[in-house]
């Protein structure tokens, strides 16, 4: 029986101020099931511009992802979205907003998984402030994957409250994603639930060149399969 696979990717794409045709070109390429962006636009046109860059991408929404703070989920047809909500977190004026978006999705035989689409504060004690507030919302949700923009790489505080033991570990590649062009900080990541165990990579050819044309940050993603019990 083959195996469930799903693909998770996260994105930061800076507001598609850089070439966002390129952009969803790099995830047509790395063709996820679910997409987790962050600093998408939020303002004039944001979500005719979100559809039209989900068109191109091959995906589509999942709900508005209007008081966001710029994030939100695109889902493949390859899965099917059972509901999906956005959410605001509260950051000190006049920094730039930040939240998180949420999507439960079923797999073709049937299994739910919950994606959280995340991107935290500049400043440290908001970081982990937030991260308490999504966890605590999520509750005891499995299978639970959360990925997105940390803002902090491994030895931050926030980062600290995602990797629990028995509730979520890193599942990310190795390698810095930022800045894209001379990549030196880890920033975005994927973490998933002991439910969901790690499969083997598909290399996805993407010339170096290209990554910062197409934003500030690299895409990250990862194949994932329920457990068999």
């Amino acid at each position: 029986m083959p195996v469930e696979r799903l693909r998770v990717a996260t994105y930061n794409t800076r507001d598609f101020l850089d070439d966002a045709h390129l952009a969803a070109r790099l995830v047509r390429a790395v063709a996820p099931d679910v997409l987790c962006l962050q600093e998408v636009p939020r303002r004039l046109l944001a979500g005719r511009r979100l559809r039209g860059f989900a068109r191109r991408c091959g995906l589509r929404t999942a709900g508005s992802h209007r008081g966001s703070g710029g994030t939100t989920i695109l889902v493949s047809d390859r899965v099917r979205l059972l509901d999906a909500s956005h959410h605001r977190l509260s950051v000190r004026w006049p920094d730039r907003t930040r939240g998180w978006a949420r999507a439960r999705v079923a797999l073709p035989a049937g299994v739910e998984v919950t994606v959280v689409s995340l991107h935290l504060s500049l400043r440290p004690p908001e970081r982990e402030r937030h991260v308490t507030a999504v966890l605590d919302a999520l509750g005891d949700v499995d299978p639970l994957v959360v990925a997105g923009d940390l803002n902090e790489q491994d030895d931050g505080a926030a980062w600290r409250r995602l990797d629990r033991p028995g509730r979520l570990r890193l599942v990310a590649p190795d390698g810095p994603t930022y800045p894209a062009r001379s990549p030196r900080r880890r920033l975005d990541v994927v973490f998933a639930s002991p439910s969901l165990h790690v499969l083997p990579p598909t290399p996805v050819a993407v010339p170096e060149a290209v990554w910062p044309l197409a934003s500030d940050h690299r895409a990250v993603w990862v194949d994932l399969a329920p457990t068999t019990r």
